[in-house]
């Protein structure tokens, strides 16, 4: 039978809908043939061929989907309940890292009272505290599958310093520790709200987090929206430094990348715009993240809610000098 122009484009649609579908979810048989190397050569991603058969229907009023197939995570694109069977048959462990240093020392409780209750609540996770300040963390009661980890650091005299030292801080702990004892590992401000569930609907190989200020209608001041800080200032999608994370291996990664990039600017006199935002876009320019999570899961309150059904996090006001 002779195949047309208009049949070949049906099959080509139809095939792009089917693979977004099937990639949409993150223990898929396609996740599961994604073995990245961790820093020593060996596989982290524990992961095995598994069948997801429900399919969703999706929002028509955002963005699902990026040009190279990977899924935005927005309310109404997932069902919790069928990732939270498929993850506990993984025996998966994630960790969560945050850094209080200085007068963020102050967010710690706030941070930990609502990461520990909404954060892939019900499942084992690591919470990992670098600070400079340990005497200073309060007693808090983590929940039974829970552990939480204070890890001593030095500060730096320069602000400005302070994302290299912990992207390098990261990727060293990262190497010598968390390979071991965790098989995801996420990156969160501490000076953030949980507000709702951040389930596993986020677990994936390289996961960002897009900007609250990209989805902000066109005629709506953006004075202060930051630039996608890539090559010419050119990039799929401005993603946040506040929320980041995926597979050991990728976040290993990706934060030596970032603190070498940091370093190198050091060495040449030059600092850039955003700081680690600008090396994150850079990286995620030429490392595409296999999962996308929009600004519900990191929404700035300076703006309103838009298209945003759900507030998952917000960061709260800045500690005073």
């Amino acid at each position: 039978m002779r195949i047309t122009k208009l049949h070949g484009l049906a099959i080509l649609v139809t095939a792009g809908i089917t693979g977004a579908i099937w990639y949409h979810y993150p223990f898929s048989p396609a996740r599961g043939q994604e073995q990245a190397a961790s820093p020593e050569g060996e596989s982290v991603l524990k992961t095995e061929l598994y069948e997801t058969s429900l399919i969703l229907p999706w929002r028509q009023d955002v963005l699902v989907l990026t040009p190279w197939l990977a899924p935005i995570v927005w309310e109404g694109t997932f069902s919790r309940d069928i990732l939270n069977a498929q993850y506990l048959q993984k025996n998966l462990v994630t960790g969560l890292v945050t850094f209080a240093v200085e007068k963020y020392v102050q967010f710690v409780e706030g941070f930990m009272r609502s990461a520990n209750k909404y954060f892939l609540a019900g499942h084992h996770v690591n919470f990992y505290l670098f600070t400079d300040s340990p005497e200073k963390i309060p007693h808090l009661q983590m929940a039974p599958e829970n552990d939480l980890f204070v890890i001593p650091v030095q500060n730096d005299s320069r602000w400005q310093d302070m994302p290299w030292s912990r992207m390098d801080t990261l990727s060293w702990y990262i190497q010598r520790q968390f390979q071991h004892e965790v098989d995801y590992l996420y990156c969160l401000d501490v000076n953030v709200q949980l507000l709702a569930h951040v389930g596993v609907e986020i677990i994936d190989a390289l996961v960002a987090t897009i900007s609250s200020w990209q989805v902000i209608p066109q005629h709506e001041d953006r004075a202060h929206e930051p630039q996608a800080a890539t090559p010419g200032g050119q990039g799929d999608f401005h993603y946040t430094a506040g929320f980041y994370g995926g597979s050991v291996a990728e976040v290993y990664e990706l934060t030596r990348a970032c603190s070498e990039g940091g370093m190198e600017d050091r060495g040449n006199g030059v600092e850039a715009r955003w700081h680690l935002e600008s090396h994150l876009n850079r990286y995620l320019l030429h490392h595409k993240p296999t999962r996308l999570l929009s600004p519900e899961y990191y929404w700035d309150t300076e703006l309103s809610p838009s298209v945003i059904q759900v507030r998952r996090m917000c960061p709260v006001h800045k500690a005073s000098s």
